[in-house]
Protein backbone atom coordinates (compact mmCIF):
# COMPACT_ATOMS: atom_id res chain seq x y z
CA UNK A 1 0.00 0.00 0.00
CA UNK A 2 1.36 3.55 -0.81
CA UNK A 3 2.68 6.19 1.80
CA UNK A 4 0.80 9.59 1.75
CA UNK A 5 3.64 11.52 1.92
CA UNK A 6 4.68 13.58 -0.79
CA UNK A 7 8.52 12.70 -1.41
CA UNK A 8 11.40 14.18 -3.63
CA UNK A 9 9.80 16.82 -6.35
CA UNK A 10 7.89 19.72 -7.26
CA UNK A 11 6.34 21.43 -4.34
CA UNK A 12 2.97 21.90 -4.50
CA UNK A 13 1.29 24.78 -3.22
CA UNK A 14 -0.75 23.86 -0.02
CA UNK A 15 -3.73 26.99 0.43
CA UNK A 16 -5.57 27.35 3.16
CA UNK A 17 -9.25 26.43 3.81
CA UNK A 18 -12.15 29.35 4.27
CA UNK A 19 -11.93 30.73 7.73
CA UNK A 20 -15.28 29.18 9.40
CA UNK A 21 -18.06 31.95 9.92
CA UNK A 22 -19.79 29.77 12.01
CA UNK A 23 -17.14 30.22 14.75
CA UNK A 24 -19.01 33.82 15.36
CA UNK A 25 -21.64 32.10 17.54
CA UNK A 26 -18.94 30.12 19.39
CA UNK A 27 -19.64 29.97 23.61
CA UNK A 28 -16.65 32.77 24.09
CA UNK A 29 -17.53 35.97 26.00
CA UNK A 30 -16.83 38.89 24.38
CA UNK A 31 -13.94 40.54 26.30
CA UNK A 32 -12.57 37.20 25.90
CA UNK A 33 -12.79 38.05 22.05
CA UNK A 34 -11.60 41.49 22.76
CA UNK A 35 -8.22 40.23 24.75
CA UNK A 36 -7.77 38.00 21.71
CA UNK A 37 -7.86 40.72 19.53
CA UNK A 38 -5.49 42.93 21.33
CA UNK A 39 -3.12 39.92 22.01
CA UNK A 40 -2.87 39.20 18.28
CA UNK A 41 -2.23 43.18 18.00
CA UNK A 42 0.80 42.96 20.93
CA UNK A 43 2.53 40.27 18.76
CA UNK A 44 1.69 41.71 15.14
CA UNK A 45 2.96 44.93 15.98
CA UNK A 46 5.84 43.87 18.32
CA UNK A 47 7.27 41.62 15.55
CA UNK A 48 7.38 44.27 12.89
CA UNK A 49 9.15 46.68 15.49
CA UNK A 50 12.04 43.89 15.83
CA UNK A 51 11.83 43.41 12.44
CA UNK A 52 12.61 47.43 12.17
CA UNK A 53 15.22 47.59 14.68
CA UNK A 54 17.24 44.38 13.03
CA UNK A 55 16.83 46.48 9.49
CA UNK A 56 18.22 49.44 11.26
CA UNK A 57 21.37 47.41 13.36
CA UNK A 58 20.04 47.33 16.80
CA UNK A 59 19.27 43.93 16.79
CA UNK A 60 22.54 41.63 16.44
CA UNK A 61 22.42 38.46 14.97
CA UNK A 62 19.45 36.49 13.43
CA UNK A 63 15.97 36.54 15.19
CA UNK A 64 12.70 34.54 13.89
CA UNK A 65 9.31 36.51 13.81
CA UNK A 66 6.41 34.81 14.26
CA UNK A 67 4.03 37.53 11.95
CA UNK A 68 1.25 35.46 10.42
CA UNK A 69 0.80 33.55 13.34
CA UNK A 70 -0.40 35.46 16.01
CA UNK A 71 -3.60 33.71 16.72
CA UNK A 72 -1.90 30.75 18.28
CA UNK A 73 0.24 32.47 21.00
CA UNK A 74 -2.93 35.01 21.64
CA UNK A 75 -5.53 31.89 22.33
CA UNK A 76 -3.24 30.06 24.63
CA UNK A 77 -2.42 33.35 26.68
CA UNK A 78 -5.84 33.98 27.17
CA UNK A 79 -6.77 30.34 27.68
CA UNK A 80 -4.26 29.53 30.45
CA UNK A 81 -4.31 30.90 33.72
CA UNK A 82 -1.52 33.21 35.50
CA UNK A 83 0.45 29.85 36.88
CA UNK A 84 0.81 27.83 34.24
CA UNK A 85 3.57 26.72 32.02
CA UNK A 86 4.36 27.72 28.54
CA UNK A 87 7.18 26.97 26.80
CA UNK A 88 8.21 27.90 23.11
CA UNK A 89 10.86 27.57 20.23
CA UNK A 90 13.12 29.77 19.10
CA UNK A 91 9.92 31.82 17.52
CA UNK A 92 8.84 33.15 20.71
CA UNK A 93 8.52 36.50 21.36
CA UNK A 94 4.81 35.77 20.51
CA UNK A 95 4.62 33.22 23.01
CA UNK A 96 6.33 35.60 25.74
CA UNK A 97 3.88 38.43 25.17
CA UNK A 98 0.98 36.27 25.38
CA UNK A 99 2.10 36.00 28.78
CA UNK A 100 1.89 38.83 29.74
CA UNK A 101 5.51 39.89 29.44
CA UNK A 102 5.25 43.82 28.63
CA UNK A 103 7.02 45.10 25.11
CA UNK A 104 10.13 47.08 26.71
CA UNK A 105 12.13 44.63 28.65
CA UNK A 106 11.58 41.84 25.11
CA UNK A 107 12.88 44.82 22.86
CA UNK A 108 15.30 45.73 25.96
CA UNK A 109 16.23 41.85 25.77
CA UNK A 110 16.77 41.84 21.67
CA UNK A 111 18.67 45.25 21.87
CA UNK A 112 21.32 43.68 24.32
CA UNK A 113 20.18 45.86 27.54
CA UNK A 114 20.66 45.67 31.60
CA UNK A 115 16.50 45.92 31.43
CA UNK A 116 16.37 42.94 28.86
CA UNK A 117 13.99 40.02 30.24
CA UNK A 118 17.03 38.49 30.82
CA UNK A 119 19.81 40.64 31.10
CA UNK A 120 20.56 40.94 27.56
CA UNK A 121 21.92 37.24 28.04
CA UNK A 122 19.51 35.40 25.69
CA UNK A 123 18.65 38.02 22.89
CA UNK A 124 15.90 36.55 20.59
CA UNK A 125 15.96 33.18 20.81
CA UNK A 126 16.16 32.69 25.06
CA UNK A 127 13.19 34.67 26.31
CA UNK A 128 11.95 33.60 29.69
CA UNK A 129 9.87 34.92 32.72
CA UNK A 130 9.09 32.57 35.18
CA UNK A 131 6.69 35.37 36.78
CA UNK A 132 4.65 35.23 33.98
CA UNK A 133 4.48 31.56 33.42
CA UNK A 134 6.87 31.66 30.46
CA UNK A 135 9.66 28.79 30.96
CA UNK A 136 11.62 29.97 28.54
CA UNK A 137 12.28 29.79 24.72
CA UNK A 138 14.42 26.97 23.37
CA UNK A 139 16.69 26.87 20.14
CA UNK A 140 17.74 22.95 20.47
CA UNK A 141 14.87 21.73 18.25
CA UNK A 142 12.60 19.55 20.97
CA UNK A 143 14.17 19.92 23.94
CA UNK A 144 11.27 21.67 25.32
CA UNK A 145 8.86 18.79 24.74
CA UNK A 146 10.36 16.99 27.78
CA UNK A 147 11.14 19.80 29.61
CA UNK A 148 7.30 20.64 29.79
CA UNK A 149 6.64 16.97 30.90
CA UNK A 150 9.27 17.81 34.08
CA UNK A 151 6.81 20.70 34.59
CA UNK A 152 3.99 19.06 34.35
CA UNK A 153 4.95 15.82 36.59
CA UNK A 154 6.07 18.68 39.09
CA UNK A 155 3.18 20.01 39.36
CA UNK A 156 1.57 16.64 40.39
CA UNK A 157 3.75 16.03 42.75
CA UNK A 158 3.07 19.16 44.78
CA UNK A 159 -0.09 18.88 44.20
CA UNK A 160 -1.11 21.53 41.52
CA UNK A 161 -3.45 21.77 38.86
CA UNK A 162 -0.94 23.54 36.95
CA UNK A 163 -0.45 22.42 33.30
CA UNK A 164 2.45 22.98 30.71
CA UNK A 165 2.20 24.05 26.82
CA UNK A 166 5.02 22.70 24.73
CA UNK A 167 4.79 24.90 21.47
CA UNK A 168 7.10 23.27 18.16
CA UNK A 169 7.19 23.69 15.27
CA UNK A 170 6.10 20.71 12.03
CA UNK A 171 9.60 19.89 11.55
CA UNK A 172 9.98 18.82 15.22
CA UNK A 173 7.67 16.32 14.90
CA UNK A 174 10.40 14.32 12.92
CA UNK A 175 13.19 13.89 15.92
CA UNK A 176 13.05 11.71 18.50
CA UNK A 177 12.26 14.01 21.43
CA UNK A 178 9.10 14.62 20.50
CA UNK A 179 8.23 11.36 20.19
CA UNK A 180 10.08 10.87 23.36
CA UNK A 181 7.40 13.45 24.81
CA UNK A 182 4.32 12.27 23.49
CA UNK A 183 4.77 8.46 24.85
CA UNK A 184 6.45 9.70 27.95
CA UNK A 185 3.13 12.10 28.63
CA UNK A 186 0.48 9.45 27.66
CA UNK A 187 2.15 7.06 29.81
CA UNK A 188 2.07 8.62 32.89
CA UNK A 189 -1.37 10.71 31.71
CA UNK A 190 0.79 14.42 32.66
CA UNK A 191 -0.88 17.29 32.16
CA UNK A 192 0.72 18.53 28.95
CA UNK A 193 -0.33 19.70 26.36
CA UNK A 194 1.86 19.24 22.89
CA UNK A 195 0.62 22.45 20.09
CA UNK A 196 2.59 22.12 16.76
CA UNK A 197 2.56 25.26 15.17
CA UNK A 198 2.36 23.48 11.42
CA UNK A 199 3.95 26.59 9.36
CA UNK A 200 4.41 23.94 6.28
CA UNK A 201 8.01 24.41 6.45
CA UNK A 202 10.80 22.92 8.83
CA UNK A 203 13.10 25.77 7.36
CA UNK A 204 13.22 25.86 3.78
CA UNK A 205 11.70 21.88 3.07
CA UNK A 206 8.13 21.51 3.01
CA UNK A 207 7.53 19.36 6.00
CA UNK A 208 4.82 17.03 3.12
CA UNK A 209 8.36 16.07 1.42
CA UNK A 210 9.81 14.23 4.38
CA UNK A 211 6.72 13.16 6.19
CA UNK A 212 4.46 9.97 4.91
CA UNK A 213 1.03 11.46 7.23
CA UNK A 214 -0.77 14.63 6.10
CA UNK A 215 -0.62 15.49 9.57
CA UNK A 216 2.83 15.31 11.05
CA UNK A 217 1.60 15.88 14.87
CA UNK A 218 -2.20 14.71 14.86
CA UNK A 219 -1.78 11.74 12.63
CA UNK A 220 0.82 10.55 15.12
CA UNK A 221 -1.72 10.66 18.30
CA UNK A 222 -2.94 7.68 18.27
CA UNK A 223 -0.10 5.54 18.37
CA UNK A 224 0.45 6.91 21.74
CA UNK A 225 -3.29 6.76 22.70
CA UNK A 226 -3.43 10.11 22.95
CA UNK A 227 -6.33 12.99 21.64
CA UNK A 228 -5.56 14.88 18.63
CA UNK A 229 -7.07 18.30 17.36
CA UNK A 230 -6.36 19.79 13.78
CA UNK A 231 -7.23 23.31 13.83
CA UNK A 232 -7.19 26.69 11.78
CA UNK A 233 -4.37 27.88 13.40
CA UNK A 234 -5.02 31.54 12.15
CA UNK A 235 -8.56 32.03 13.61
CA UNK A 236 -8.19 32.86 17.08
CA UNK A 237 -11.59 31.52 18.35
CA UNK A 238 -10.51 27.93 16.73
CA UNK A 239 -7.45 27.58 18.38
CA UNK A 240 -9.25 29.43 21.46
CA UNK A 241 -11.82 26.86 22.32
CA UNK A 242 -9.51 23.74 21.15
CA UNK A 243 -6.76 25.68 23.91
CA UNK A 244 -9.90 25.50 26.94
CA UNK A 245 -10.85 21.68 25.79
CA UNK A 246 -7.19 20.15 26.04
CA UNK A 247 -6.59 22.41 29.22
CA UNK A 248 -9.37 21.39 31.28
CA UNK A 249 -8.99 18.24 30.28
CA UNK A 250 -5.26 18.00 31.39
CA UNK A 251 -6.25 20.03 34.77
CA UNK A 252 -8.64 17.69 35.24
CA UNK A 253 -6.38 14.54 35.32
CA UNK A 254 -7.38 13.55 31.83
CA UNK A 255 -3.61 13.62 30.58
CA UNK A 256 -1.82 15.43 27.49
CA UNK A 257 -3.31 16.02 24.32
CA UNK A 258 -1.87 16.97 20.69
CA UNK A 259 -3.11 19.87 19.09
CA UNK A 260 -1.97 21.19 15.69
CA UNK A 261 -2.41 24.51 14.13
CA UNK A 262 -2.08 24.97 10.66
CA UNK A 263 -0.24 27.87 10.32
CA UNK A 264 2.09 30.14 8.12
CA UNK A 265 4.77 32.52 8.10
CA UNK A 266 4.69 35.87 6.33
CA UNK A 267 8.19 35.88 5.97
CA UNK A 268 11.49 33.40 5.57
CA UNK A 269 12.49 30.99 8.39
CA UNK A 270 14.74 33.78 9.93
CA UNK A 271 15.69 37.15 8.99
CA UNK A 272 18.71 35.83 6.58
CA UNK A 273 15.79 34.02 4.66
CA UNK A 274 14.17 35.52 1.79
CA UNK A 275 11.62 32.65 1.79
CA UNK A 276 11.60 32.07 -2.45
CA UNK A 277 11.54 28.71 -2.25
CA UNK A 278 7.86 28.59 -1.45
CA UNK A 279 5.07 29.17 -3.99
CA UNK A 280 4.08 32.18 -5.24
CA UNK A 281 0.18 31.34 -5.46
CA UNK A 282 0.59 29.41 -2.08
CA UNK A 283 2.08 33.17 -0.37
CA UNK A 284 -0.50 34.96 -1.51
CA UNK A 285 -3.04 32.89 -0.66
CA UNK A 286 -2.00 32.77 2.95
CA UNK A 287 -1.45 36.28 3.07
CA UNK A 288 -4.81 36.96 2.17
CA UNK A 289 -6.01 33.83 5.11
CA UNK A 290 -4.45 37.03 7.64
CA UNK A 291 -5.64 36.50 11.30
CA UNK A 292 -5.49 39.56 11.92
CA UNK A 293 -8.07 41.19 9.30
CA UNK A 294 -10.25 38.30 10.13
CA UNK A 295 -10.98 38.86 13.27
CA UNK A 296 -11.20 42.87 13.05
CA UNK A 297 -14.06 41.69 10.94
CA UNK A 298 -15.46 39.14 13.45
CA UNK A 299 -15.85 41.53 15.98
CA UNK A 300 -17.14 43.99 13.64
CA UNK A 301 -19.92 41.36 13.16
CA UNK A 302 -20.72 40.79 16.49
CA UNK A 303 -21.27 44.52 17.33
CA UNK A 304 -17.94 45.92 18.45
CA UNK A 305 -17.58 49.41 17.04
CA UNK A 306 -15.01 50.48 14.68
CA UNK A 307 -13.99 52.68 17.07
CA UNK A 308 -12.88 50.41 19.81
CA UNK A 309 -10.77 48.27 18.06
CA UNK A 310 -9.03 51.58 16.26
CA UNK A 311 -8.60 52.41 19.86
CA UNK A 312 -7.17 49.16 20.85
CA UNK A 313 -4.89 48.68 17.87
CA UNK A 314 -3.65 52.81 19.14
CA UNK A 315 -3.50 51.89 22.67
CA UNK A 316 -0.70 48.92 21.18
CA UNK A 317 0.99 51.00 18.98
CA UNK A 318 2.04 54.09 21.85
CA UNK A 319 3.13 51.38 24.52
CA UNK A 320 5.32 49.64 21.25
CA UNK A 321 6.72 52.92 20.62
CA UNK A 322 7.42 54.26 24.24
CA UNK A 323 9.32 50.48 25.09
CA UNK A 324 11.55 50.82 21.75
CA UNK A 325 12.55 54.47 23.06
CA UNK A 326 13.04 53.26 26.72
CA UNK A 327 15.06 50.18 25.28
CA UNK A 328 17.27 52.21 23.06
CA UNK A 329 18.12 54.31 25.96
CA UNK A 330 18.80 51.80 28.21
CA UNK A 331 22.31 50.68 29.67
CA UNK A 332 24.26 48.21 28.46
CA UNK A 333 24.96 45.54 31.07
CA UNK A 334 27.95 45.21 33.58
CA UNK A 335 31.20 43.55 32.68
CA UNK A 336 30.69 41.66 35.72
CA UNK A 337 27.54 40.21 35.21
CA UNK A 338 29.41 37.98 32.54
CA UNK A 339 29.75 35.37 35.78
CA UNK A 340 26.44 35.47 37.00
CA UNK A 341 23.61 33.22 36.12
CA UNK A 342 25.91 30.69 34.98
CA UNK A 343 26.47 27.92 37.74
CA UNK A 344 23.28 27.05 40.38
CA UNK A 345 23.97 29.88 43.11
CA UNK A 346 24.66 32.25 40.27
CA UNK A 347 27.68 32.27 40.54
CA UNK A 348 31.17 30.95 40.09
CA UNK A 349 33.03 30.50 43.70
CA UNK A 350 32.28 26.51 44.23
CA UNK A 351 34.79 25.84 41.74
CA UNK A 352 37.39 28.14 43.76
Amino acid sequence: MPLSGAGYGEHQAVLPQPFDESLKDAPIDLDVRIELFRKQHQIRQLEKRIYDLFLQGFVRGTSHLSIGMEAIGAAFGAALRPHDYSFATYRGHGHTAARGVGPEPIIAELLGKATGLVGGKGGSMHLASAEQGMMGCYAIIGAHLCIANGAAWSARVRGTDQVAVAFFGDGATNIGAFHEAVNYAANYRLGTIFVCENNLYMEYTPISEVTPVTHPAADRAPAYGMDATVVDGNDADAVYLAARAAIERARSGGGPSIIEAKTYRHGGHSRADPGQYRPDDEVQAWLEHDPIPMYHQRLLDLGVGEDRLAEISGEVAAEIDRATEAAKSAPEPAAEELWTNVWADGGSQWRN
